[in-house]
């Protein structure tokens, strides 16, 4: 038959073995739950019979997964997909990855869990008997946001296939296994890629010429700048400059937003003013009135250094699950710590979510460069940025990104009441919680 790869495959009859062994799944962190401990049965298909340079396909069935889908979110269809990693041994050695679509039925609450079948393909390099053995596997769901559940096994686990590799006409071959076609994910959903934006922009009250290019998750831009200090102007407004933000879960895994940082002269301080493009994300779940809010790092540097933290009020509205979330304006205020031209650039971005228990924290770091929105011309205040010390700029030199918007800095949680129901934002944890556990 025709492999993956195109190659003819000269394979004997497939064979399938079916082994149980005891498993234990880590849940989202988000999630605050246990670990589970299950058992997982797993069905592995490969040929029986094949010679050295045939590339062969490995299909992995789960049979029965460790756990049902609690009794707490309905999942919705093709919303699961699993990873996987066979242990290769006998005659080679090493690991194959192993990956399956984002393809399910819907999975009701407290039912079992269906996953689709994981393939990968093996190259063969040496003859002999090469056994294939189960290892842990990954579960991703993408609703209502992106998070992972990881399996392990906790004992030995037996061969589910073995194959039996043939000199294939004299030419002896050495050497280890190449596995290709899977490719094992954990730890959320990797996106890649930049966004690129192109056009002019315009400011008021000030001088700014150029465009904004963003490609990749860097930034470049030119064109004029803001100074203060002198002429009796009080008014500074900012570039806007491309951003691209990678985010931790339960939050998308990238945002790309334009920035743009504004400034109002108050004696020796400026009042600062961040705004964001409208729908820079979609909302994670259904969010009453006041529940999301952002705020930002907005990092000093040129003549100064520190980072100044800008917060926004939370949303005036209730939001929509998957629509787009327009983040309100950052304000804070910033009082310079150095005299000289000081540039202020977006930074880190962070997300609170807040229904009635600790805040679920969203942090989203810049990924790449990022070009100044606003340059100044300061004086030195005392306790000013580069000075640190009680002011909204935090010292320290080096422009190093504060804790910001953030009201718990642990580890994320995600259970919480909304409307008198309880959304699990973990989502696929395959066990069942009580109530009383969703609501400590």
């Amino acid at each position: 038959m025709l492999g993956g790869a195109g190659i003819l495959l000269t394979a004997g009859p497939a064979m399938a073995a079916e082994v149980a062994y005891k498993t234990e799944c880590i849940p989202p962190a988000i999630s605050g739950l246990p670990a589970v401990q299950g058992t997982t049965k797993v069905l592995i298909t490969a040929p029986a019979e094949a010679k050295v340079g045939d590339e062969v396909e490995v299909v992995w069935k789960t049979v029965e997964a460790a756990s049902k889908n609690p009794d707490i979110l309905d999942l919705e269809k093709d919303t699961v997909k699993p990873t996987g990693v066979l242990k290769i041994g006998g005659a080679a050695s090493g690991t194959l990855s192993m990956e399956g679509p984002r393809q399910n039925p819907p999975i009701k609450k407290n039912s079992p869990m269906v996953l689709p079948d994981m393939k990968g393909k093996l190259k063969l390099e040496k003859a002999g008997e090469i056994t294939l053995t189960p290892d842990k596997y990954n579960i991703n769901v993408s609703k209502p946001m992106s998070t992972d559940t990881k399996c392990s096994p906790k004992e030995t686990v037996a061969v589910a296939a073995t194959i039996k590799v043939t000199d294939g006409g004299g030419t002896t071959t050495s050497g280890g296994t190449t596995t290709s076609g899977g490719t094992t994910t954990s730890g959320g959903t990797t996106t890649s890629g930049g966004t690129t934006t192109s056009g002019g922009t315009t400011t008021s009250g000030g001088s700014t010429s150029g465009g904004t290019s963003g490609s990749g998750g860097s930034t470049t831009t030119s064109g004029g700048s803001a100074s203060g200090g002198g002429g009796g102007q009080t008014d500074f407004p900012g570039k806007e400059v491309a951003v691209s933000f990678a985010c931790q879960a339960p939050g998308p895994a990238s945002i790309t937003s334009k920035v743009t940082i504004n400034a109002k002269k108050d004696g020796g301080s400026y009042a600062l003013t961040v705004k964001t493009a409208k729908g820079v994300m979609n909302s994670p779940a259904a969010l009453p009135k006041g529940a999301l809010k952002p705020s930002m790092a907005v990092k000093i540097g040129g003549a100064d250094s520190g980072t100044v933290t800008v917060t926004g009020a939370p949303n005036p509205a209730p939001l929509e699950a998957g629509k787009p979330v327009d983040l309100t304006d950052m304000t804070g205020t910033y009082k310079p710590g150095a005299s000289g031209k000081a540039t202020l650039s977006p930074g880190k971005l962070t997300i609170s979510v807040s229904l009635g228990g600790s805040p679920i924290v969203i942090p989203c770091e810049v990924k790449g460069g990022v070009a100044a929105s606003l340059e100044l011309d300061t004086t030195k205040q005392a306790g000013g940025a580069a000075g640190g010390g009680g002011n909204s700029a935090s010292g320290g030199g080096g422009g190093d990104l504060a804790e910001t918007g953030a009201e718990d800095t642990g580890a994320l949680r995600a259970l919480a009441l909304v409307a008198g129901t309880v959304i699990l934002l973990g989502g696929a944890v395959f066990t069942f919680t009580p109530w009383a556990r969703l609501r400590r």
